[in-house]
Order: structure tokens, then sequence, then C-alpha cells
């Protein structure tokens, strides 16, 4: 098979992007280890930037989106029983979205073969060739038969694990990673939210995070140890430990439910840099990783799709390779900021093991000045409804 883009990877990212240079014409294929039902059943995070929507928009794929998703104007911190409300509206003018993961993939998927994007399920063994040439390729296996994918560019969006990174050569790479002492266990029910607008709590016994994926399915977090088990955490007890870490006002508006999935996430910020190597492209999780602190993951992976999509576009348009080879430098810098954005977020409002008096007395220091400055409040405010791109 001949293609100008082979994309490794159908989660978010590389649908997205697969759809984006369909619409401008290029030609492109999916490749995916696992089978649609898998993808779709992964639980991810749900808070969209301006940037996300806005692509789902470009590709009129939004209708769903604007009749479920609920827009935020704003958010919470809080420090035991203090509630700061971080109005990212009228700071910003912007608002967020809360839609699903899931429901982006879905609307992506559902999409791909009436617009002629062919996805393909079920590719195993994906390697990478040739990516320094202008004439790589991917192999893989499906259904016991070896196939080929011959391309001009290569986008891997297959994810942490995935392949693509690894072809890039040790020689040629920086990697640069924080793992952190503890992970997030989230519970999700078809109960009603806490709150209209997310929660992040400090708390002694340590974070919380009130979440929600509509106005009758909740998701909410804890973090806890990396030596815990899932086996010895009863919904009971995450309903118990949210009530106290999120403070008595959330915790009278608790509805407690069985839990539709419940797990542990590790924790960590990772990036890799470049995230270009000859004719392989980078988006997503595969060049990096953010805590969840502050919803950052796929709209990162969005803006990178972006980039992407229009270096790719101007290349086969114009033949400008320029905007390919800047393709690496303009995605890492919003990276990097938003990294910044991620980890200072992630230590303000978690208890870290080494932690002691003069540490927590600055994250008390630190939300009394955001509670009392608009600046500080703006700050996090852009931050968190997304840089411009």
């Amino acid at each position: 098979m001949k293609t100008q883009v082979a994309i490794i990877g159908a989660g978010p990212a590389g649908l997205l992007l697969g759809h984006l240079l369909k619409a401008e014409g290029i030609e492109c294929v999916v490749l995916e280890r696992q089978m649609g039902d898998y993808v779709l059943g992964r639980i991810r995070a749900g808070v969209l930037e301006q940037i996300t929507v806005s692509l789902m928009e470009r590709l009129g794929l939004d209708a769903r989106m604007k009749a479920e998703g609920l827009p935020h104007g704003g958010f919470n911190l809080a420090d035991g029983e203090r509630l700061i409300r971080i109005d990212i509206e009228g700071l910003t003018g912007k608002q967020v979205m809360v839609y699903g993961q899931t429901e982006i993939t879905r609307d992506l998927m559902e999409a791909a073969a009436p617009r002629g994007l062919e996805v393909i399920y079920g590719a195993e063994d994906v390697a990478l060739h040739d990516i320094e040439s202008d004439l790589p390729s991917v192999t893989y296996r499906k259904d016991g038969a070896e196939h080929r994918v011959e391309a001009r560019f290569i986008a891997g969006c297959d994810g942490f694990h995935g392949p693509s990174r690894k072809a890039i050569p040790s020689s040629a790479a920086r990697e640069f990673e924080r793992v952190y002492p503890f992970g997030w266990l989230g519970i999700l029910a078809d109960v009603p939210p806490c709150n209209n607008e997310l929660i992040y709590a400090n708390h002694e016994r340590g974070f919380a995070l009130a979440s929600m994926r509509s106005e009758t399915r909740s998701r909410y977090y804890v973090d806890v140890p990396l030596t815990e088990k899932i086996e010895d955490w009863s919904d009971a007890r995450v309903w118990d430990e949210l009530a106290v870490r999120l403070g008595p006002e959330a915790a009278a508006s608790i509805t407690r439910g069985p839990a539709l999935e419940k797990s542990i996430a590790p924790l960590r910020s990772y990036v890799f840099e470049p995230m270009r190597h000859g004719s392989l492209l980078l988006c997503g999780d595969s060049a990096h990783i953010v805590p969840p602190t502050g919803a950052k993951g796929l709209n990162l992976a969005a803006s990178d799709v972006f980039y992407a999509c229009e270096a790719l576009t101007a290349y086969f348009r114009r033949a400008d390779n320029d905007s390919v080879i800047g393709y690496s430098a303009k995605a890492l810098a919003r990276v990097w900021k938003s990294e910044r954005f991620s980890w200072t977020l992630t230590k303000l409002m978690h208890r870290f093991p080494d932690d002691g008096p003069f540490e927590r007395a600055m994250q008390v220091a630190e939300l009394d000045y955001i509670a009392s400055s608009v600046a500080a409040q703006t700050s996090i405010a852009e931050n968190y409804v997304g840089l411009p791109v």
C-alpha cells in the first residue's frame, strides 16, 4: 500500500490528524494495534481547551459535543474549608468544555468510514523503517499476513508505549522525566456531580478532585501511594475518603453510587525531544506526558496535531519543507509551557512524602496569594483555558 502519510495510533490524536489531513486532500491511513471496542473502552479525562473544540468544529464533528458537553466558565481550588473559584471566563473571555475523551474518540471513529478515512484495526507488530529517508515505510501483521505501507511521512500518535518514539536513535534524542510518588485512584459512577464546576482539593490526607462527564455521570479522584492496590479500596472507602478531602461543602452534595470503573493511574511528567526526526513526526503521548492535574494531555495532543497538519499541508501543497523542519520547535514551545503549568498545579495541590512544614507553609502562602490576587488568578485561568497555538 502507498499513501502520503502513515499514521500510527487510532486514539484521538491519530484520528484527529487523519480527519484533518483528509479534509486537506492529503492521502493517509491510520494503523491501530487494538480493536475499536478496546480503544473506546479506555477511560480518560475530558476537559477540552478551545484548540480541541475548534478542531472538532473545523471538521464539522462538533454537533454531539455541543449538545451533550458542559461548557464551564470556572473551576475551584480547595484547601481545608476554603474554596477559591478561578473565574476563567471572566478573566479570559473563554470557556472550557467538559466532554469525555471517549466521546471525542467515538465521534472521530464513527465519521471515519463515511469520510473515506481508512483505519486498520488489529494491526500487530508495527515497525517503522527508513525514517531518515524520504521513503519511510511501516510494516505490520494482520490476520496472519504481513503488510507494508509506504509513505512520504509517518505520524507517531501511538502513545507512550508505542513503537514510534523508539524508532528515533537515542543519539539524536533527549528525554526529561519526573515520576511522582503517588497515583490517582479514580472512580466513575452514574451519579450527579457534587458541584457544577471542578474542584481540586489539597487536604492533609491528600489530594482529591471532583469532576464529571455529564450532569448524571461523575468522575472523582484521590491520590494514593504507589504501593496501594485497587482491591483494597471498596466503593464505600473511596466515597468516605472523598467526603473528607473535598471538604464539608462538597461532601454535603456528594451522591454515592456503585463504581462503573475504578483504577489507579501513576503520574509522571515526561518530554521527548525532538518531536521530529527525518520523516517521522511525533504527536501526543508518544512525545510527552503530563500529570492530569492541569487537564492538558488530550489538549496538548490536539495542538500537536494542529501544528503537524499545518506542516504537512504546507509540504504537500507548496513543497514547503521548512514547515516540517520547524514542527518540533513549534510544538515543544507549547508543550513545555503546559508541562510547567501541570507541574506547578501538581506541586500546589498535593502533599509530597518528603515535604515538611516549610513546603506546606509555601502551599498555604501560595493559595493565600491566589485567593487575593486577580493577577495570580488570571495567570492560572490563561493556562487552564489553554495558551494560544
